[in-house]
């Protein structure tokens, strides 16, 4: 724990979570003059899935998907950008070449975070377990992987039962144990980061014959078990591996291995293709793209060795499956994020049901935005439904009987006045629209 103390205790707000969502709430409440107590349970309490202590450590890809604002998740990007999002300064310093993404050298990319929040004049850091909701304005960034103690308490706030869906992690291998006269570096379309290399991406081609053998021992192969408060739910935008593959025998061909863009050394074209994406600024380390996995640890070594250049293949982690935990939100939550029953409480992240980095930490940038001027007495507009961000928080606060958690699209913005065909230029122009919305806003029409 730090040694400052906030200076007004009735212009502080608490901040349960130092997760991508809570990590950007303190920065943006502490840029607005508002003191923050961050709290944050690890390293003295884990969970399944992360395995440091360290602030908005990425536990599953280290991708912050597509950089180009034709992309709903870039033009996200782009709007935290312009609002000086601590994650977005954070990435861009620490980017590691990923084709048209944006990903980041996971453990620099935490390290940049943690130290620019640590040295804030108004952050407070708190090292330990919050088990009861605080007085005074609170931001709940706990995660999808709330604790059972703050999941109760929250619970007990809410009135309503958690709902649960499945996130699973996909493995890394040491770069320096692939066969790189089966592998090769490309780019699909040659996308990509001027280098010296070919390609961004590690990929290992496959043969018709392959597939099959990788198909079958992968549906075969032996998993970890459901715990008895799990159900098979999940969520489709992070689905395991072996539950594409049980779909099937193409389906895999159609998502993640599909060879669409590629082509091999020697001129052929592959019938599925895996790609590893670079996780580390070294390049020492790399990822398997798609494969988020609950296999057992030694059935993920001897299925995915199947994968031609990945016969020696050094596992530096292994995938796995955890529970991640949400809110009903159109239910709970007002328009800006606060408790419907408790306005001075605001929820922020994944639990909201906002689903990726990118999303949950655009969802901490708008929560504080909104606790602050709460706090602070002042009246904001809404960000406009015409943002990425603004459709976005609207998604999760508006009432809906099928509501399920879901990564930013174009479809969820409103529509343009006029048809266009083409979807690259339609993209174009909503992108054009939302950021032009946004500088309206920032220029005047936030204060009403």
């Amino acid at each position: 724990m730090t040694s400052r103390q906030p200076q007004s205790e009735q212009q502080s707000i608490t901040v349960i979570g130092a997760g991508l969502a809570g990590c950007e709430a303190a920065w943006q409440l502490a840029e607005r003059g508002v003191f923050v107590r961050l709290y944050e349970m690890r390293p003295h309490q884990m969970t399944p899935a992360h395995k440091t202590g360290g602030f908005a450590e990425l536990v599953c890809s280290n991708s912050l998907r597509a950089a180009s604002v034709e992309n709903a998740v870039g033009l996200v990007k782009e709007e935290m950008r312009c609002l000086d999002s601590l994650i977005m300064r954070a990435a861009d310093a620490t980017k590691v070449p990923a084709g048209a993404a944006l990903a980041v050298d996971r453990t620099l990319f935490s390290q940049t975070i943690e130290q620019v929040l640590s040295q804030h004049p108004k952050i407070e850091i708190m090292r330990e377990e919050v088990t009861q909701i605080p007085e005074g304005t609170v931001i709940v960034a706990a995660g999808p992987l709330v604790s059972d103690a703050l999941s109760q308490e929250i619970v007990y706030l809410t009135g309503q039962t958690h709902l649960f869906f499945h996130d699973a992690i996909a493995p890394v291998v040491s770069s320096d144990s692939i066969d790189f006269s089966k592998a090769f570096f490309a780019s699909r379309y040659d996308k990509g980061e001027p280098s010296e290399r070919e390609g961004d991406y590690i990929n290992c081609p496959m043969d018709r014959e392959q597939y099959l053998d990788f198909y079958r021992a992968i549906v075969d192969a032996e998993r970890y078990p459901l715990k008895n408060f799990e159900t098979p739910k999940t969520f489709e935008g992070c689905m395991p591996i072996e539950t594409m593959a049980e779909r099937g025998v193409d389906t895999m061909r159609y998502g993640p291995l599909k060879p669409v863009g590629l082509t091999c050394p020697d001129g052929t074209e592959p019938y599925a293709v895996v790609q590893l994406r670079q996780d580390d600024a070294a390049a020492t380390m790399y990822n398997l793209v798609g494969f988020q996995t609950r296999l057992r640890q030694g059935e993920q070594e001897r299925v995915f060795r199947l994968i031609p250049g990945l016969e020696h293949a050094e596992f530096l982690r292994f995938g796995q499956m955890h529970r991640n935990t949400y809110l009903d939100s159109p239910k709970l939550l007002n328009s800006n994020l606060s408790l419907k029953t408790a306005p001075r409480i605001f929820f922020a992240g994944q639990i909201t049901g906002v689903e990726g980095y990118v999303e949950s930490a655009a969802c901490g940038l708008a929560a504080a935005i909104y606790a602050a001027a709460q706090l602070q007495q002042k009246s904001i507009a809404s960000f406009p439904q015409n943002t990425a961000l603004g459709s976005l928080i609207r998604y999760i606060t508006t009432p809906n009987a099928k509501f399920q958690p879901m990564n930013i699209t174009f479809g969820i913005m409103p529509p343009l006045q006029e048809r266009i065909k083409n979807k690259k230029e339609k993209n174009a122009q909503l992108a054009r629209r939302a950021l032009e919305g946004l500088k309206e806003w920032l220029n005047g029409s936030a204060v009403e």
